[in-house]
């Protein structure tokens, strides 16, 4: 089994126009689509569809809240969400036909203090059944910045395998706690580390060096160019075939799917690297966040290469 944690849960709205966006204008959507949203719940899309178990948990409160739990139970997925009193949020991506996206993400609500704790106590009986839990994205307001140090803790304590997929404030604490795996993009690694991380060389070089902290799987994802994993077998840059993407959003959250599934299945790094590259890239021919064709995954996994870019210093001391 494995459970995937959204603190920050969200009613997904993808707007598909014709044209552009054009500011100060009036734009008509062609189409709309409501899907179940936040990071870990387009996880927990792409691990039951690479045929795994899989439970997704977090916050939900008010009528966008009950929405949030039906879409949830209509992708297939038997969610287990606490709740609270604040409204859970809406996110806006939109599509313009050169296949452009533009998102327009709320905050979420005021979560009290004692409706954290009561979470925290539900959520240890939620992760009882476990071998991986992950955990992604942002939090609502009035939920501390350490909260995913706190909970990647206990759930180790409780034996599990921990994915963390956040950035800011909260990532820095958290990777504080050693964390199994983590999965910064660029941007995020930069802004954790403050300094530039733009070449292939200063991924590598910050990747250990969040390595050589104690987190065993320090995955940074690439964009088109896949993803670079740093782990005790050394250095892997999984570089994905050439596509043609449809729609970009949710390709991390569909790498994390793929890596927690690996872990799930005891794959070792090549594998699981190579599994996850291709499961991103199938995901990037879909116009759903967190969706792939098995067809296409098919397709594309054989064409995924591992490059070992080991180098001679050691990983760790």
């Amino acid at each position: 089994m494995i459970i995937t944690l959204t603190l920050n849960a969200a009613v997904d709205k993808a707007y598909h126009i014709s044209g552009v966006v054009e500011p100060g204008t009036v734009m008509r959507v062609h189409t709309c689509r409501n899907t179940a949203g936040g990071k870990g719940l387009n996880v927990a899309r792409v691990i039951k569809l690479c045929g795994e178990d899989v439970m997704p948990s977090g916050l939900a409160g008010g009528k966008t809240g009950a929405l949030l739990e039906q879409l949830t139970y209509q992708d297939g997925l038997n969610g287990r969400f606490v709740h609270v009193d604040a409204e859970t949020r809406c996110c806006i991506n939109i599509l313009d036909e050169k296949n452009q996206s533009t998102e327009f993400l709320e905050p979420g609500e005021m979560v009290t203090a004692q409706e954290m704790e009561r979470f925290m106590q539900e959520f240890e009986k939620i992760c009882t059944d476990a071998e991986v839990v992950t955990m992604s994205g942002s939090v609502p307001r009035g939920v501390r910045k350490d909260i995913y140090r706190i909970l990647v803790e206990r759930v180790k304590s409780w034996g599990k395998k921990v994915i963390l997929d956040t950035s800011g404030e909260l990532l820095k604490e958290g990777i504080e706690a050693a964390p199994d795996m983590i999965k910064p993009n660029q941007e995020e690694l930069s802004m954790l580390l403050g300094r530039p991380v733009t070449t292939l060389d200063d991924v590598k070089a910050a990747a250990m060096e969040l390595y050589n902290k104690g987190i065993g799987h320090v995955v940074v994802s690439l964009g088109r160019d896949g993803a670079l994993l740093v782990c005790d077998q050394g250095i892997l840059h999984g570089i994905p075939p050439r596509i043609k993407a449809v729609n970009t959003v949710g390709c991390g959250d569909s790498m994390v799917g793929a890596f927690a599934v690996a872990f799930r299945r005891g794959y070792g790094p090549k594998e699981s690297l190579k599994y996850a590259v291709a499961v991103s890239a199938a995901n990037a021919l879909s116009d759903q966040t967190g969706h792939f064709e098995p067809e296409e995954l098919e397709r594309i996994y054989p064409g995924v290469r591992i490059q070992d870019l080991t180098v001679s210093e050691s990983l760790s001391d």
